[in-house]
């Protein structure tokens, strides 16, 4: 009898861990390809790739189910048939952003400076603009001008700029005192499906390691809102992120969350080059300076900075407690 292929015998184990009744056979490719891509444990057999045919079929299964495709979906839709369809158009795409109305997060180091004040959590950036940018794919950015514009830009925050920032460059376009812009492109990037359908195995392989790092980092800036020690590589990388002007992007692309609906979008966003670019510059600065968790002066390393972070954690929970009691909230 011959010897069934190792690599077979664990790969149908993998599938049997997520594969549960009732369940899309699909998530279950999603979370395979993920754990694949996870370091292996000490003497641990590593987790053999699933077929990346299947992968890619899953990314574009959950991307079509997504609320970015079915806006790219009534945006086109709208695409060349008059003013009644962008008044349609509008509409249909403020009810579904009204469905799933979403909030990105205030920047860490405005939260951390109000807790530290005793004031209160600034809000994050409001995506209601986002509505123009969708329609411009449909209808074209000329139709829709360059204040809506320069509002949609501004919610995503692209390079730190202000809707003022944008209005003016815009401006400047639509009155021909500037280089003219390729919307094409825009109406090429709104097609969510397209590039993970082209996608090569190798660029998926990449923008799985990609958006591995990106989460690292991303969490990594994020919990300096929650009085994380700072060290001088955190905030070495905290400010390289902070030159692309690229929190309030990865705010909005990288979830923490470990779904594979949420892995997916974040893969599909990944095979972008601009993030591969991000990834790239932030590997450099790690290698650059690889001691995140060394506190000047601190001989313990990693422990020492742990028992900082659970001391300042213990302070301030404290803090909020009698805060609370003075205020006549509490119990």
């Amino acid at each position: 009898m011959d010897a069934v292929d190792p690599v077979v015998v664990e790969s149908a184990a993998v599938l049997a861990r997520h594969l549960r009744q009732g369940r899309d056979r699909r998530l279950a490719v999603l979370e395979w390809f993920a754990e694949a891509g996870g370091a292996a444990q000490p003497r641990a057999v590593r987790v053999p790739e699933p077929p990346l045919a299947a992968v890619r079929e899953a990314v574009v299964w959950v991307l079509r189910g997504t609320v970015s495709h079915r806006l790219m979906e009534v945006a086109r839709a709208a695409a060349g048939a008059g003013e009644e369809a962008a008044d349609a158009l509008y509409e249909a795409a403020g009810r579904l952003l009204a469905a799933r109305p979403y909030r990105g997060a205030a920047h860490p180091a405005l939260v951390r400076a109000a807790l530290e004040a005793d004031e209160d959590v600034p809000e994050g950036a409001d995506f209601k603009g986002i509505v123009h940018l969708v329609a411009a794919i449909g209808l074209g950015a000329q139709e829709v001008g360059a204040d809506a514009l320069a509002e949609a830009f501004a919610t995503y925050g692209w390079f730190g700029l202000t809707a003022e920032d944008w209005a003016q460059t815009l401006g400047a376009v639509e009155r021909g005192e500037s280089p003219p812009v390729d919307w094409g492109l825009l109406q090429e990037n709104g097609d969510v499906l397209g590039p993970v359908q082209r996608a090569s195995d190798e660029q998926l392989l990449r923008a799985r390691t990609v958006l591995g790092g990106l989460r690292m980092f991303y969490g990594l800036y994020v919990m300096h809102a929650l009085f994380m020690p700072d060290t001088p590589a955190l905030a070495a990388l905290r400010a390289r992120i902070d030159e692309w002007g690229m929190f309030p992007v990865l705010d909005h692309v990288i979830s923490l969350s470990l779904s594979p609906r949420h892995f997916a979008e974040g893969l599909a966003v990944c095979l972008e080059p601009l993030f591969d670019g991000l990834y790239e510059t932030l590997m450099e600065q790690l290698a650059a300076d690889p001691d995140l968790f060394q506190l000047p002066g601190d001989e313990t390393g990693a422990a020492g900075f742990m028992e900082t972070w659970t001391r300042i954690l213990r302070e301030q929970t404290i803090r909020a407690r009698e805060r609370a009691n003075t205020s006549g909230e509490g119990p």
